[in-house]
This record gives C-alpha cells, sequence and structure tokens, in this order.
C-alpha cells in the first residue's frame, strides 16, 4: 500500500471568493465612474451652489439698503463685489474693497450662462426689495457641466431651482 505524503490544502473558501466579488463589483459601479469622468452630479451642485450665494447676495441687498452688492459671473468663475452707491436697479460708484467678498473658479468646464443674453459673461444686481437686475422671470441662468440645468427667478425675486 502506497502512502502520500499529507500536504495542506491552499486556496480560498466560497464565502472569500462571494465577498471579494461583491466588494469589487461595488467599487466597479459607484467609484471608478466618478474617478475617471466627470459626473452630471457637478452640475447639480453647482447650481445649488449658486442659488444658495445669490440668495446669501439677495439677503445682503435687503438689508443694507445705503450699499450694493454685486454677483460678476465670466467664463472662469463668480465673484460677489460689494459697492458704494446704486441706483434703483444698478450697482454704481466704486466697488468698496479691491478684492471681491467671495470668489468662486469653475472646475471641469462648468458654465453659467445668462439665457435672456447667451452670455457666459454677465453681472447681477439685486435692487432694495430683492429683485434681480436684469430682470428675469422664469429660466434665468443655465448651468452647464456634464448635465444642463436652470436656476429660475421670479419677478418678486425668489431664486429656485427648477
Amino acid at each position: 500500500m502506497l502512502k502520500f505524503p499529507m500536504s495542506k490544502q491552499a486556496g480560498f473558501t466560497l464565502v472569500e471568493l462571494v465577498t471579494t466579488i461583491i466588494l469589487i463589483s461595488i467599487l466597479a459601479v459607484v467609484v471608478l465612474p466618478r474617478l475617471f469622468t466627470q459626473s452630471s452630479y457637478s452640475a447639480y451642485s453647482l447650481r445649488n451652489e449658486f442659488i444658495g450665494e445669490l440668495r446669501q447676495v439677495q439677503q445682503k441687498a435687503l438689508n443694507n439698503t445705503d450699499r450694493c452688492f454685486r454677483v460678476a459671473v465670466s467664463n472662469t468663475g463668480y465673484q460677489v463685489s460689494q459697492f458704494s452707491t446704486r441706483t434703483d436697479t444698478v450697482c454704481t460708484g466704486t466697488a468698496l474693497s479691491p478684492n471681491p467678498l467671495y470668489s468662486q473658479a469653475f472646475q471641469g468646464g462648468a458654465q453659467l450662462v445668462l439665457v435672456s443674453t447667451n452670455s457666459t459673461n454677465f453681472t447681477l444686481d439685486f435692487d432694495s426689495l430683492g429683485r434681480l437686475f436684469p430682470t428675469c422671470n422664469g429660466s434665468c441662468i443655465r448651468v452647464t457641466a456634464n448635465d444642463t440645468v436652470l436656476i429660475n427667478v421670479s419677478s418678486e425675486g425668489y431664486i429656485y431651482a427648477n
């Protein structure tokens, strides 16, 4: 009778293999697309961020009727500045500070477009009642990244997502 030496079995159990496959599939579905492409989530997050910024500037304009607050949008980003005076609807005079109160750069080719003029370079001022100038009612600003979403402004000045 032949005797074979006992060798240690090496390998993975079925539970270990299934767990590894599940973890790799979760990573492939959730994490990897975000690493290799820009998600359309960026358009939604930029829209929400810009709505928040507009509402904050609107509140500053309502609370400081002797000053004017402006949001200036360009191809590369936007900034908020404070001016010494205003007419009924437009900021006039000189900026109170050479540096903007807030500045934000766009990333990944995102941009904001004023729908009425189809321009990526524009300024937004608020009158003492919180209404936006240039006057807008409905879809006013288009946010473009991998997806396109809109920012609406009512004639009374309410800013909301579409």
